[in-house]
């Protein structure tokens, strides 16, 4: 199973997401590329601590819920809604400078995959609690089915 803590993996989402640029057009959703960007940093921002996010969860989330969308093969299907506080329409980080944001993308993943890290996880705001190895898996698996949204 892919995931952020490989090595290989974490240059593979890497080189995919320098592909992406401000006018690569999605194939479902209403973000564009930049708000993409901006999300996906949010949602590290998230489960580091330095981005506040109300929580929607349930039993079934935390248990069979977390266990299919972790370690089932299966993409993730397109219209899965957000939280609003990282939904780019709402309350998450508005796009600035394309490639400052895609920097800090890149820094956001240094700091989630490095080998000491200076934060603990946060709750997950649908599936609660979640290991080391869990939220980099989801990391892997957010990042993808984002990438594939605009195609990269």
């Amino acid at each position: 199973m892919k995931t952020l803590a490989r090595p290989l993996d974490k240059a593979e989402i890497l080189r995919r997401l320098r592909d992406v640029r401000p006018e690569s057009v999605r194939r479902w959703g209403r973000m564009s590329a930049h708000q993409m960007v901006c999300h996906v940093s949010d949602s590290l921002r998230m489960g580091t601590g330095h981005k506040a996010v109300s929580h929607a969860t349930s039993p079934l989330h935390r248990t069979l819920v977390k266990w299919v969308v972790l370690y089932l093969p299966l993409p993730w299907p397109a219209g899965i809604l957000t939280r609003p506080e990282i939904d780019q329409e709402l309350g998450g980080t508005r796009p600035s400078d394309f490639a400052a944001d895609v920097a800090q993308l890149e820094a956001l993943l240094e700091l989630v995959t490095a080998p000491a890290r200076s934060f603990d996880w946060q709750l997950h705001p649908i599936f609660g609690s979640m290991s080391d190895a869990a939220w980099l898996r989801w990391g892997y698996l957010h990042l993808d089915h984002h990438l594939r949204q605009f195609g990269a």
